[in-house]
């Protein structure tokens, strides 16, 4: 039969690991969004100037 005495040092061990534990897949994800959004703003707003420009 298991130990009905839990050990609270090793949950909240095994809990700081988990919350310290780094995924280097989440922060690209983000970084890849921002970067084609901020290159379409950019590009509406140069047709914006040259059409005005234009016209």
């Amino acid at each position: 039969m298991s130990d009905p005495q839990l050990d609270p040092s090793g949950s909240t061990q095994q809990f700081r690991a988990f919350a310290q534990r780094n995924e280097p897949e989440a922060a690209p994800q983000k970084r890849s969004l921002t970067v084609p959004i901020a290159v379409a703003v950019a590009v509406v707003a140069v047709i914006a100037i040259a059409a005005y420009l234009i016209l």
